[in-house]
């Protein structure tokens, strides 16, 4: 074989190899970026990210008015006095997880004391919640205020929880403590759904 076939045979050689490397290249990136954009559930693997809620640490909660299912009105200057965890879920699509979790709160005697207050927010309105508590009689027992505008949820960073199943739209299953001036102090966030009376207690006892 001349040395120009040679050449050529080489130049061939290196070309296959070069649009083999790039196709594979191309191929693991647009792997990696499905990886990386996923679904809530994706992103919902890491428990509680230190991030999520951090920005409200520290800082007044922000204005908001909600009514219970009774049309009492909620606000921070009403609620302040009190230390206040407020719960925020997927309410009435979120079963049985998330009304576990609102009875769990509202049933809990270390949670509802003279000053101390456990609230759900939902963004359901309240007239869809008699059909849950004739399922559920118990939730009849919680204090559910209802975010049907979700403001709120939206002010706070709810929707963008990493719990939640409808992600962007709703929130998932996440806690914000608030001292008695009325002053955020804890946010937590809980892709597993669990019930977190425990370490809601323990965060509550660092206010005292």
């Amino acid at each position: 074989m001349d040395n120009t076939s040679q050449n050529k045979s080489v130049f061939q050689t290196f070309a296959v190899l070069a649009v083999a490397l790039l196709v594979f290249g191309g191929i693991a990136l647009l792997v990696n970026t499905n990886d990386k954009s996923g679904t809530p559930a994706d992103r919902a693997v890491s428990p509680n990210s230190n991030s999520f809620g951090s920005a409200l640490i520290g800082k007044p909660v922000a204005e908001f008015s909600l009514k219970d299912r009774n049309g009492v009105v909620y606000t921070p200057e009403s609620l302040k006095g009190k230390n206040v965890v407020l719960f925020f879920n997927e309410g009435l699509m979120c079963y049985p997880a998330c009304w576990n979790q609102i009875v769990a709160l509202a049933t809990d005697g270390r949670l509802q004391t003279a000053d101390t207050v456990a609230l759900s927010v939902v963004t359901d309105p309240a007239n869809e919640w008699q059909s849950a508590i004739q399922k559920m009689p118990t939730l009849g027992k919680a204090t559910i205020l209802h975010d049907t505008d979700k403001s709120l949820s939206r002010e706070l960073g709810m929707l963008a929880a990493p719990s939640s199943m409808h992600y962007g739209s709703y929130p998932g299953h996440s806690f914000v403590v608030i001292d008695k001036q009325g002053i955020v102090r804890f946010v937590y966030d809980d892709p597993r759904m669990g019930i977190d009376n425990e370490l809601i207690v323990q965060e509550l006892k660092k206010l005292e």
